[in-house]
């Protein structure tokens, strides 16, 4: 596993995280900007000079660390199908992968083989100051709140959304659903939960496009292996 490291860098093409734009340094180029007094002349771009008149110095992509703060979820969505236990194996792994930057969990500080849960959700991060680094975000997604909301508000984020396979296809035509998250019972036939998948599949995509702005994001299925699941979907990259 030493091969691999949680990725930082968006998914879709907006600015990094891991890595910080330095003038002259680094091993991949990054962009061209306007010329400042203090850069090094041998940085100067003397093409684009020739091409516009005018000075450029050539910016390139320089390693920098990343501290992670895990937010477990561990509330009442989270106890059922089996997704606590199976959300355990993927922390651990993640956790490991994430030691050598700094691993930190939120609301109890420096990871020492203890895992918290947050018992709430992740509610409680709507009302609470950012933390510090990128946020490992792992969770079913099934709180009633703003998400588009929250991951900007996190800004620098992985999320791992972890869901039992009958969440995702409801294998029965009539039910008596309870909400354990809110106390409430439904009755429920085919029309909703027709109704459930089209709402399901429109909030899955939001969480998704949202989180792979900001960082990475995969969706999990309890039992599938979980290091293929994070590399096909991003969240895990080759050192």
């Amino acid at each position: 596993m030493t091969r691999y490291r949680i990725r930082t860098r968006p998914t879709q093409p907006f600015a990094g995280e891991r890595t910080q734009a330095v003038p002259g340094r680094g091993l991949e180029f990054y962009e061209l900007r306007g010329y400042a007094q203090g850069d090094e002349p041998r940085f100067i771009d003397w093409r684009a000079f020739a091409r516009t008149g005018r000075l450029y110095t050539r910016i390139f992509q320089a390693e920098a660390p990343a501290r992670f703060t895990f937010f477990l979820d561990g509330s009442k969505s989270m106890q059922l199908h089996g997704k606590l236990p199976y959300a355990e194996r993927v922390a651990r792994l993640l956790v490991e992968l994430a030691r050598p930057e700094g691993a930190f969990f939120w609301g109890s500080g420096r990871y020492r083989g203890r895992l918290s849960w947050i018992e709430p959700g992740p509610s409680v991060l709507m009302n609470q100051p950012r933390p510090r680094g990128v946020t490992v975000l792992l969770t079913d997604g099934l709180d009633e709140l703003d998400w588009s909301r929250l991951l900007q508000k996190l800004q620098r984020m992985v999320l791992v959304q972890i869901m039992a396979p009958e969440e995702l296809s409801p294998g029965f035509g009539e039910a008596l659903l309870h909400d354990v998250e809110v106390g409430q019972r439904l009755e429920v036939g085919q029309a909703e939960i027709q109704g459930y998948q089209a709402a399901l599949e429109q909030h899955l995509l939001r969480l998704r496009s949202t989180a792979r702005r900001l960082g990475s994001y995969a969706l999990l299925r309890v039992g599938e292996p979980i290091v293929p699941g994070l590399i096909r979907q991003g969240v895990l990259e080759e050192r």
